[in-house]
């Protein structure tokens, strides 16, 4: 029998662009959220959805619904607040569970407390499993797969054209101010290490152009050395807006270094503030359709040497509507897939590297 699909969050920004995805695809999931009223007019506009009342904060309100086999995805953040209860939900029934979090920490956390459960009930646990971070992971791992033997790390670089300062969410504008503040993971001497996000400033060539980004974190730190276990280093750059990466470096210095300060949290409040200002929600369709994205992956040597051996771009939909599409495609897929790859996974190792590939490029991620 199919599992059911359940969305919860759908009556936000992200939940909507993935109910939107989903239905194009000929599904039609059961929506979950705590409002009854909201939940309710939303799946009358959508001709009658199944939906269910349950809060994000309570694993006891998703678990009575949830069973073997059903996928539950989630968009509800921020997800070191509101994620752990619903993963575990998730992980307890044997449900897989797909989320759209870019909280490397809660990704981190995710793995060492539901993990095994998951490999023990048969849940595939997909975090992150958006523009935050599958296309990096992708692109890394064709881009190691490309260099061969000799590769011993990967620097990942995500950018986006068209007018990207109007084009970022409320929740994202948020996660950046939040992430000034906390270390960014690297994988480095094959270990984990934090390191202040952007501190490092490096720079890649981007249809043709040489564009700077700044350290931050990313899921390629935890996954990619699974998959690839002579890795050295693997880290993770945002380019969003290159001509500022040396300027936010040095602002990101400032705010870390006012943690230490009495007056602290005043000071950090008042320097992150600037990254908050925007209007609610996010970038309409229209708005959307003038921000591609643009990843790339640069597979290298040994150090103290490196020589790049591999570079791959990958050029694509909307960071937003990419998510959407997605979480959507990857939803459907477990339904009508059987799997042998339970616990938390990444893309890669949960279907495979060609056929991600070949189902990111018929999403319109696709190799330039």
């Amino acid at each position: 029998m199919t599992g059911r699909i359940v969305l919860l969050g759908a009556t936000g920004y992200t939940g909507d662009l993935v109910l939107g995805a989903l239905l194009r695809r000929g599904v039609r999931p059961t929506i979950a959220g705590r409002n009854p009223a909201t939940l309710s007019a939303l799946a009358e506009r959508h001709g009658g959805l199944d939906h269910l009342v349950a809060d994000a904060a309570t694993p006891d309100d998703l678990a009575k619904h949830l069973r073997s086999g059903d996928v539950l995805i989630t968009t509800v953040g921020p997800f070191e607040r509101f994620g752990f209860p619903v993963a575990r939900a998730a992980a307890d029934a044997g449900a897989h569970y797909i989320d759209s979090s870019g909280e490397v920490g809660f990704v981190r956390a995710l793995y060492e407390r539901h993990h095994e459960r998951a490999r023990e009930t048969g849940a595939v646990m997909l975090p992150a499993f958006g523009y935050d971070y599958v296309p990096g992971l992708l692109a890394g791992a064709l881009a190691l797969r490309q260099a061969g033997a000799d590769a011993r790390s990967v620097d990942i670089g995500y950018f986006a054209t068209g007018p990207i300062r109007r084009g970022i969410s409320q929740g994202t504008r948020a996660t950046m101010r939040d992430g000034m503040t906390l270390p960014s993971a690297r994988w480095h001497h094959h270990r984990l290490v934090d390191e202040r996000t952007a501190s490092r400033v490096r720079r890649f060539t981007v249809r043709g152009r040489r564009k700077s980004a700044f350290l931050v974190s990313g899921t390629e730190v935890l996954f990619l050395p699974q998959e690839f276990p002579s890795l050295d280093d693997v880290t993770v750059y945002n380019g969003w807006f290159p001509e500022l990466s040396r300027p936010i470096s040095l602002y990101s210095a400032l705010v870390n270094a006012t943690t230490h300060l009495p007056a602290s949290r005043r000071l950090t409040d008042a320097l992150t503030r600037p990254l908050l200002i925007g209007p609610p929600g996010g970038p309409d369709a229209a708005l959307r359709a003038r921000i591609p994205s643009h990843v790339v992956a640069v597979a290298s040597s040994a150090a103290p040497d490196p020589t790049p051996l591999a570079e791959i771009h990958l050029e694509g939909p909307n960071p937003y509507s990419l998510t959407g599409e997605l979480i959507a495609w990857a939803a459907h897929h477990l339904t009508t897939h059987p799997t042998t790859t339970p616990g938390v996974v990444g893309p890669v190792t949960a279907f495979g590297l060609d056929p991600l590939r070949k189902n990111c490029a018929e999403l319109g991620l696709v190799t330039v």
